[in-house]
C-alpha cells in the first residue's frame, strides 16, 4: 500500500473545497521551455517545491525557467494543516545535492534562483549548514545569478540562522504565511514572534542582505489583522512582502474561509 502523504490529517474532519472561481484558474502551457525545465530538474535528481506542494501554476513558471529548488529532501517534520508537502521522518541529507542544484541553475541558465527547503527539526542546526553549502556553490558556478533563500523559523536552534547569512545570499526570505491569532491551528509547530524576530535578526546582522516575507490570505483573517501583521513586518525592517490566495490542498488540510477577488489586492 502506498503511504499517506499526511498521515496525522487521517482522522481529521472533511472540509470540502469550494470551486475556484473563473478568476484563479491557472493557465495550462505545454511550452518547449516547460519540457526543458522539467528534464533539467528530473535530470539532475531535484525536488521542487512546484511539484512537492502541487502548485498550479507550474506550467506557467516553468514556461519562464521559474522553479523553487528545495533543499533537504521532499518530507518535513512539521505538520501545518495548509501544506501539502509530505510529513514523516526525512532521510539523511544529500552531500552531492549543492552541485546538483548549482549544475541545473547553470543549465537552465537563472538570472536569479529561489531556494527553500522542507523543515528539518531533527537536525541540530535545522540544516543551516547545508544551506550554506548550498549557496556558496551556487554562487561558485553562477557569479552572476542573485540567489534568494527561502527558509525555515530554526525554531530552537539558536543562532544557526547566522549561518545562512555567511553564505551571503541576496535575499533572505521567511514566510510569517497567516496572522497570530491562526496559528495554533494552521501552522500549529511555528511560533508568529518568533518567526517576526527571525526576520528582524537578519536584518540586524546583515543590513546589505534584503528580508522578505509571505502572507496567505483566505483562512479566515480580517482586514484589520492582515494590516496588523504588515505594521509588524515593517517594525521588523522587512524589506518585501508578497500576499498570495490560500488555496486548500484536500479535504483533510484547513478549510478555505474564501476567495479574495483580484481587486481587493490593489492598492486604494
Amino acid at each position: 500500500m502506498t503511504k499517506p502523504r499526511h498521515p496525522e490529517k487521517i482522522n481529521k474532519p472533511v472540509n470540502p473545497i469550494k470551486k475556484k472561481p473563473e478568476w484563479i484558474r491557472s493557465k495550462i502551457l505545454n511550452s518547449k521551455v516547460f519540457f526543458e525545465t522539467k528534464k533539467v530538474v528530473n535530470q539532475n535528481n531535484l525536488v521542487t517545491v512546484c511539484q512537492e506542494a502541487n502548485c498550479p501554476n507550474i506550467t506557467e513558471c516553468w514556461s519562464k525557467k521559474h522553479a523553487t529548488f528545495m533543499i533537504m529532501g521532499d518530507t518535513c517534520t512539521r505538520a501545518c494543516a495548509f501544506c501539502d508537502v509530505k510529513t514523516g521522518k526525512p532521510g539523511e541529507l544529500d552531500i552531492f545535492e549543492p552541485i546538483k542544484i548549482s549544475s541545473a541553475v547553470k543549465k537552465l541558465n537563472l538570472s536569479h534562483v529561489v531556494i527553500t527547503s522542507v523543515d528539518r527539526d531533527d537536525l541540530k542546526d535545522g540544516g543551516s549548514d547545508h544551506f550554506f553549502k548550498v549557496i556558496t556553490q551556487v554562487r561558485n558556478m553562477n557569479p552572476k545569478t542573485s540567489i534568494e533563500v527561502l527558509t525555515p523559523d530554526f525554531l530552537r536552534k539558536g543562532e544557526s540562522y547566522r549561518k545562512v547569512i555567511a553564505a551571503n545570499p541576496d535575499v533572505f526570505n521567511h514566510n510569517i504565511e497567516t496572522v497570530p491569532r491562526l496559528y495554533v491551528s494552521v501552522r500549529p509547530g511555528a511560533r508568529y514572534f518568533s518567526s517576526l524576530e527571525l526576520l528582524k535578526n537578519v536584518k540586524k546582522y546583515d543590513k546589505k542582505i534584503f528580508t522578505k516575507s509571505g502572507l496567505m490570505v483566505g483562512l479566515g483573517e480580517s482586514k484589520n489583522e492582515i494590516i496588523q501583521v504588515m505594521d509588524d513586518l515593517r517594525s521588523a525592517e522587512v524589506d518585501f512582502l508578497t500576499i498570495g490566495q490560500y488555496l486548500q490542498p484536500s479535504v483533510k488540510h484547513f478549510p478555505l474561509s474564501r476567495y479574495y477577488h483580484p481587486d481587493e489586492f490593489k492598492l486604494n
